[in-house]
């Protein structure tokens, strides 16, 4: 069900008051001078830029010192907590986290076989309009020539190389928007295992080494804290002192200022209040001074009722809206683990080409992550799937891009099952959905083309009840249908029931991912 933008002012409009009074009493900071301020009220004036409506699909390098281990996401707190497989792995491979903690790990992040040059080539053939680096995890580790984590970042530590900026340039040599993704926020909460110590076993009660104050710029300082703040702390939890907020402050605008990012990604809602939209408002105001006072840059959150009016684009982490929204959003997801990990099962192509149509038809952009191991270079299984996206994309991409929602967004089995997000940012299942089928459709339009994307090969003719005459969408009438990758018009009839196409009798390579019509209407 859409909601209209006059509903959503309305429900915005009764908060106001009490969003002004919070923010009337504390001192801005200091953000680049522009068109925002670091207040919802202001923020509610942004208005997405056209590109990102017509981009569609992204790639995402998600990828830092946790990628050296290869034994996938958040091995940097699992490492510490007793029982996980990660802390199980570690104790047996590198010895027990009293001893060699993660500062130990990052010296091996070596990206030695990193080529940006040649992976952009790859990424940007598979279809992508945008790239995003990684900015900084939850592990406090900046992917850039940081100026307030000197020690830990990518140029003074592991790999020697400022990795946000080496991306940038390649992605914006080949036309790609840039983006990169923070979890900073976060990391003060998440890192609090790493101040315990085993609970059982020969070295219960000894330290592990985030105790150690010489390692407090990375494992973080939590002097004026409560005593049961590591064992409390919940790892998304975002409860820090105003000092750490305003480091966090400083690390993302300096990330900002440095590399003028189109796009920003934060691992939840706007955090910190204050100092959270005033680095929104930062990330609108650079990108305002680097294009001619227009603001080209988009900020995501997840949290839904944050982007109700302007402000950001919704994101939502491994699912996918169940209705067409009225504003662009996101769905981020990953090929595998979010961090790499060996011997990981892969989404196939045609997994990802599901999603993808299935998200566009809704007016959303899919960012999908290829987690990098240690070298820097994609495996094997990677590169394969990668090369099937990209037969797909370089035949059925006219139905993807500067497209929009039809009536409806699709017809078939898939759309009558509701999935409950659980009100979670994330959906735990969403590779476990089955793949899409020949009855499964999805819809797109251009002007006077729909494009009708057929998940599937047909036994028989294509059948799309709901392009039918007396369907309840009243379809406009159908002049000519063809079949992207297809020279030849196809035969067609369209009745009260349905149009139904005659598909040629050669299957063409991608049949199998499925195949797009487009369809001319009166």
């Amino acid at each position: 069900m859409k909601i209209t933008r006059r509903q959503a002012i309305a429900l915005l409009a009764s908060a106001a008051p009490a969003l002004r009074s919070a923010y009337s009493q504390q001192t801005p900071l200091p953000i680049t001078s522009g068109p925002f301020t670091g207040t919802p009220a202001s923020l509610q004036a942004y208005r997405f830029p056209a590109w990102f409506a017509d981009a569609k699909f992204g790639i995402w390098a998600h990828w830092g010192p946790q990628s050296s281990i290869e034994y996938g996401d958040w091995y940097a707190r699992n490492m510490y907590v007793q029982g996980t497989a990660q802390y199980n792995y570690h104790v047996e491979t590198y010895g027990h986290p009293s001893k060699v903690g993660y500062k130990d790990l990052v010296p091996q992040f070596k990206a030695a076989a990193w080529d940006p040059e040649h992976l952009m080539d790859l990424y940007a053939k598979a279809g992508a309009k945008y790239f995003f680096s990684m900015g900084v995890h939850h592990d406090n580790f900046d992917m850039w020539n940081s100026k307030y984590q000197p020690r830990w970042n990518a140029v003074a530590s592991g790999p020697h190389r400022d990795i946000v900026g080496t991306w940038a340039t390649a992605a914006r040599k080949r036309g790609l928007r840039f983006g990169v993704s923070e979890h900073l926020s976060n990391s003060y909460d998440w890192f609090a295992p790493s101040h315990l110590s085993d609970t059982t076993g020969p070295l219960a009660g000894v330290p592990y080494d985030g105790t150690n104050p010489a390692f407090a710029d990375l494992y973080h300082d939590y002097t004026g804290q409560p005593a049961n703040f590591a064992s409390t702390a919940k790892d998304m939890g975002r409860v820090a002192p105003d000092r750490w907020k305003q480091e966090y402050f400083r690390r993302i605008k300096d990330l900002i200022d440095n590399y003028q990012p189109d796009l920003l990604y934060t691992d939840g809602g706007i955090p910190f209040d204050q100092y959270g939209y005033s680095t929104v408002a930062e990330l609108y105001n650079v990108s305002a001074a680097h294009h001619n006072d227009k603001v080209e840059a988009v900020y995501f959150s997840k949290q839904a009722d944050q982007c109700t009016i302007g402000t950001c684009a919704l994101d939502r982490e491994r699912g996918v809206l169940d209705a067409i929204s009225p504003t662009p959003w996101q769905t981020d997801t990953c090929i595998g683990d979010w961090h790499y990990k060996r011997g990981v099962a892969y989404k196939s192509p045609k997994k990802v080409i599901d999603l993808l149509v299935d998200i566009v038809s809704k007016n959303g952009n899919l960012l999908l992550n290829f987690p990098l191991p240690n070298s820097g270079e994609l495996d094997f299984a990677e590169r394969e799937i990668l090369a099937g996206i990209t037969a797909w994309m370089a035949v059925n991409s006219e139905g993807i891009y500067a497209t929009r929602p039809w009536k409806i967004f699709g017809e078939g089995p898939s759309t009558k099952v509701v999935i409950a997000h659980n009100g979670k940012e994330f959906d735990p299942n969403e590779g476990k959905k089955p793949d899409l089928n020949s009855s499964d459709i999805r819809f797109t339009t251009k002007g006077p083309v729909i494009y009708a994307f057929v998940q599937g090969w047909p036994e028989g003719a294509a059948v799309i009840p709901s392009l039918g005459t007396t369907s309840p969408q009243n379809p406009a009438k159908i002049t000519s249908v063809m079949m992207l990758g297809h020279n030849e018009p196809l035969k067609f009839t369209q009745d009260a029931t349905a149009l139904n196409v005659t598909l040629p009798s050669n299957r063409p390579p991608t049949a199998d991912i499925g195949i797009t019509l487009k369809l001319t209407t009166t």
